[in-house]
């Protein structure tokens, strides 16, 4: 999560309520020629979809000509992007528009070492406390820092809708945490993941990340130290990988998100449509997982909720991205832009690396349901806030969902 002021805020987008930046043309597209499909989105340019075609001579699934011929568009050679091509982040050639969603499988890529070496992406990135005394809109005195909770392992059993994003960056590999929710165009068969729009997108002054991938209930079992180290894939990943096939944010972060999420905070957040790695065809994430949590895009206000729990894998000191994390307690509000919505706070001791990680709340009708996701924090951690669910929020998780809901 992005700090408001070099800690661990996000990237946001500010101002009032917009159009929904709609991802457009998502890819998955496995390099080790596995599978590939892609697909499009109405609010930005029209929908753009593709299916792979088997040529059983080898058996193998060829990539179609019309998918390798729009990534060359892109400036991307798919032979080339798998060999290290994109690693090059030169700025005049990194995918930036909303419809510009591309991410490419490329099989192995994720393995235990990469996965446990990925940092926090606000790294010595925070928000300052001090940034926040203008209260430009309704804003609660400082919550009292709440130690964090580790979750007890087996995660699966415990918060098994919980798992981390990873992602590459110009700064090196990143990790955030994510949230599976339910799938209104697919239900009891979600592939939908929460998290936060500067875990998928640098904002104003970049573009789309890449190799972005999903791990539910990463490292289940609560390894550490010397056991972590020598975990096999299956260890720290047994349900699997899941890649990016199409991806949302709100077109405010895009316009407006910055290192320590500034005005886009309240709009930071994402839906990831993902596809496992070992090709598709098999059960649904939610089916692998056994749960996914509905969204509350209707969350009471502040003085109206009693409680609410964040779930994340902090991996800025004095954490180290390897355990899951819960807090819990009564939000307060804060504002960061008086344009925008308002969003809840709460005392929690969680670092960067918990950025996208999901806030629940126990509804009207004693369920659970996702209603904000982890933004910002200060540089001395201490607090957590997340953006309020709404009508931009929906239209990021119905955008994603309609754009898949015929596969």
């Amino acid at each position: 999560m992005r700090s408001i002021r070099p800690s661990f805020a996000l990237p946001g987008g500010g101002g009032a309520p917009r159009a929904v930046a709609a991802v457009a043309l998502a890819s998955a597209l496995a390099l080790t020629a596995t599978a590939c499909s892609g697909s499009g989105d109405d609010n930005a340019g029209g929908p753009a979809s593709a299916s792979a075609t088997a040529d059983t001579g080898d058996g193998k699934i060829r990539i179609p000509d019309d998918i390798r011929n729009r990534l060359k568009e892109h400036g991307i050679d798919i032979d080339k992007w798998k060999h290290g091509a994109w690693k090059n982040w030169d700025k005049d050639d990194w995918l930036r528009e909303a419809n510009d969603f591309i991410n490419p499988i490329i099989k192995g890529l994720w393995n235990p070492d990469r996965m446990r070496d990925a940092d926090d992406p606000d790294k010595d990135k925070g928000v300052d406390d001090n940034d926040l005394s203008g209260d430009q809109g309704v804003t609660d005195p400082t919550p009292q820092p709440v130690q964090a909770t580790a979750v007890r392992p087996a995660y699966h059993a415990s918060a098994a809708t919980a798992g981390k994003v990873f992602f590459d960056s110009p700064e090196g590999t990143m990790v955030c945490s994510a949230t599976i929710v339910e799938d209104p165009a697919h239900p009891g068969k979600s592939n939908l993941v929460w998290t936060a729009g500067h875990c998928v997108h640098a904002g104003r002054n970049g573009g789309w990340y890449r190799n972005i991938a999903f791990v539910p209930s990463y490292n289940d079992k609560g390894l550490t130290g010397s056991a972590l180290a020598a975990a096999t894939r299956a260890e720290v990943a047994p349900y699997g990988v899941w890649w990016g096939d199409g991806a949302q944010t709100s077109q405010q972060w895009i316009d407006q998100g910055g290192e320590t999420g500034g005005q886009g905070a309240s709009y930071d957040y994402a839906v990831i449509h993902v596809t496992p790695e070992q090709g598709s065809g098999g059960k649904s994430l939610e089916e692998t997982v056994g749960s996914a949590l509905p969204v509350n895009f209707d969350a009471p206000a502040v003085p109206k909720v009693s409680k609410m729990t964040a779930t994340g894998y902090p991996a800025a000191k004095p954490y180290d991205g390897s355990l899951l994390y819960q807090c819990a307690g009564r939000p307060g509000r804060l504002s960061v832009d008086a344009a925008a919505p308002t969003m809840y706070r709460i005392g929690c001791t969680m670092t960067g690396g918990a950025s996208g990680g999901g806030w629940v709340e126990t509804g009207a009708d004693g369920k659970p349901a996702l209603v904000s996701n982890t933004s910002i924090g200060p540089v001395s951690s201490g607090w957590l806030a997340g953006p309020r669910f709404g009508d931009v929020a929906k239209g990021v998780y119905e955008g994603v969902s309609k754009e898949f809901a015929d596969q």
